[in-house]
């Protein structure tokens, strides 16, 4: 059997798909004799406006619409007049949608004469390889590119089967778009490991798939969904990805000299804090949550033979959550390996110093600690399961020891009130030191998301998100199936509150390349440079208790705590002399204050900062 598989616009153009190279694997171990051929269509697509637009519409723009507007829809736009067989779909609504929220959609508006000829084109390429079977993975914004092309491919070669699988087919997604596009023969909803195998052994025989658990197939003219399973894929059945045909399209690709190319590699799956405790915002891992990893030995091996391989040293993790065991049997191999890797980790914002410092050890330039706020008790409203004062310290820790921390500050939780975010606002600018948020957002409500499968938690009105208006057309109770983000009512703040909250988020972010706060050893004498921006310059001088008292509250201390520990080093000091010493540290913006807790600000590192522009 011939079984090609397809990615298909907007995967990131940097990455190969880690989607495909598991599916090349698990197709190669299960079926020896199959013939497996893979498609680009992301690479394809960047190349295609590249040529065709005579240079106008390069890489970047890619980036523009495939990434920075996934809350908008305009990548499935771009081909929604492909799919529906209207170059002006969608448009009116569009240009309505953008003008209501001051979205810019230029840019995607010049790719869309280009879909329609790119999608034949793509049709011409994946039927050159005449496939039995054409797989398709669709994650995001790939949706309905990979639609369009399906639809062409029925037409041109009916014998052919195409199925779909990936993220957005979790669920009753699956089955909402298979019964909505007859020219999808099959959906395969979760995990794939088992399910793709067992459908091709279904084909191979010319039996209904009536036993693969989650499948979606056609029974006559009825879509059929077979109930899911609870069961996972365990981390021994999950292969390492093969990127040959990858690298030989990037390496063909006039494409490569725009793009640095990363190795993508997975060391576990679901999230070990969600299982005990789901954030209330997050529709991550759907009908999967339930953590496994693979031992620490297993990915390092993985990861070795994926650079010698491809000879590239930029390895991102799409792990939810780094397992904590990899502290202990990962990233200490990835030290001793003495490789210049350029690791990218999902973690926890609960880390200890010494976590940080492995991290920085170990190459691991870039993380994504899940901070989300600053505000303890919107922490809580999330069950985040961390302080203020905690993530405060994270994004300290990350200064001193040269990480790049992507974060957003969300708002918006029902039961928050403008005094929980007042405290957090008041003290920004002691912080334009440290890396900011992408924003202030609002959050949405996702599918699978503890607010989005109890209504109860304050979002009971809910309907598709008004982008997919200009993006699908099916009717409302289709499109209530098929979606993953829901328009609510707003919770939590807002007005006066949400204003402030926003515009001061906006001064950190322009204000935070040029601040500094650092400290200096001089002997017995500690100091504190201040170079913050929007502050006069200034060393502050601290000695004896005073000096012990500053590094003592790295770790963030109540008072008392603190008392107790300076009189355990011998320091004699009395509490009130300590309550106010602390109390003068905190207007100076030294400290940040949490409730009862206070967390030191100055860093120790003074890591190199490049502007949005310059990345």
């Amino acid at each position: 059997m011939r079984v090609h598989l397809v990615t298909m616009p907007w995967h990131p153009i940097d990455l190969p798909s880690l989607q495909l190279g598991l599916l090349h694997r698990i197709v190669r171990r299960a079926r020896p004799g199959d013939e497996v051929t893979e498609f680009h269509g992301s690479l394809r697509w960047a190349e295609f406006l590249l040529e065709h637009s005579g240079g106008r519409l390069r890489p970047g723009d890619y980036v523009a619409v495939g990434s920075d507007a996934i809350f908008h829809g305009l990548g499935d736009w771009v081909f929604s007049g492909a799919l529906y067989d209207n170059p002006g779909w969608g448009l009116a609504r569009l240009r309505d949608y953008a003008a209501a929220r001051d979205v810019f959609i230029d840019t995607a508006v010049a790719m869309r004469p280009y879909a329609a000829d790119f999608i034949s084109e793509c049709a011409t390429e994946v039927l050159a390889a005449e496939p039995d079977v054409i797989g398709f993975t669709s994650t995001f914004m790939q949706n309905v590119a990979s639609l369009a092309l399906a639809r062409e491919l029925r037409r041109r070669r009916p014998e052919s089967v195409i199925v779909f699988g990936g993220s957005n087919c979790d669920g009753p997604m699956g089955h909402a778009l298979h019964r909505n596009h007859p020219f999808v023969d099959h959906v395969v909803r979760g995990e794939a490991e088992y399910a793709f195998p067992h459908l091709l052994r279904h084909l191979d025989a010319g039996t209904a798939p009536v036993d693969v658990p989650g499948l979606c197939w056609w029974d006559g003219t009825r879509s059929r969904a077979n109930p899911e399973t609870r069961r996972t894929v365990a981390p021994a059945d999950i292969p390492s990805p093969d990127y040959d045909q990858w690298q030989a399209a990037l390496d063909a690709s006039p494409v490569q000299e725009h793009v640095h190319p990363k190795l993508v590699v997975e060391g576990a799956r679901g999230c070990w804090w969600g299982e005990k405790h789901h954030c209330t915002f997050c529709g991550l891992n759907g009908s999967a949550m339930a953590f496994r990893a693979k031992p620490g030995e297993r990915l390092w091996a993985e990861i070795e033979r994926l650079v010698r391989r491809h000879r590239i040293l930029d390895v991102v993790t799409v792990d939810n959550i780094i397992d904590m065991a990899y502290f202990r049997d990962f990233l200490p191999r990835v030290v001793e390996s003495g490789w210049d890797l350029r690791l990218h980790y999902e973690v926890k914002s609960n880390l200890t110093p010494e976590q940080f410092r492995l991290l920085g050890e170990s190459g691991t330039v870039h993380i994504q600690p899940g901070i989300e706020s600053l505000g303890s008790r919107v922490l809580d409203l999330m069950d985040k399961g961390v302080t203020g004062a905690r993530n405060v310290r994270t994004l300290r820790e990350c200064e001193n020891h040269a990480l790049t921390c992507s974060w957003n500050l969300l708002y918006g939780f029902p039961g928050e009130r403008a005094e929980d975010y007042t405290p957090v606002v008041d003290q920004l600018p002691a912080l334009v030191h440290l890396q900011p948020p992408s924003g202030a957002h609002r959050i949405q409500l996702e599918r699978f998301s503890p607010h989005f499968t109890d209504p109860a938690r304050g979002f009971g009105k809910r309907r598709p998100a008004e982008m997919y208006q200009h993006v699908y057309d099916l009717p409302e109770e289709e499109l209530t199936d098929l979606v993953y983000l829901f328009d609510t009512e707003d919770a939590g703040i807002a007005g006066p509150a949400e204003q402030r909250l926003t515009d001061a988020v906006a001064a950190w972010r322009a204000g935070h390349a040029r601040s500094r706060l650092l400290f200096e050893e001089d002997g017995d004498t500690l100091l504190v440079h201040d170079g913050r921006h929007g502050r006069p310059p200034a060393t502050h001088c601290f000695t004896g208790w005073r000096a012990a008292a500053l590094r003592r509250l790295e770790d963030g201390r109540t008072v008392p705590a603190v008392h107790r520990l300076l009189a355990a080093d011998g320091h004699e000091v009395a509490p009130d002399t300590l309550a106010e010493w602390i109390g003068q540290a905190f207007a100076q913006g030294l400290l940040f204050r949490d409730g009862p807790t206070y967390v030191a600000l100055p860093t120790w590192g003074e890591p190199v900062r490049l502007t949005e522009d310059a990345r």
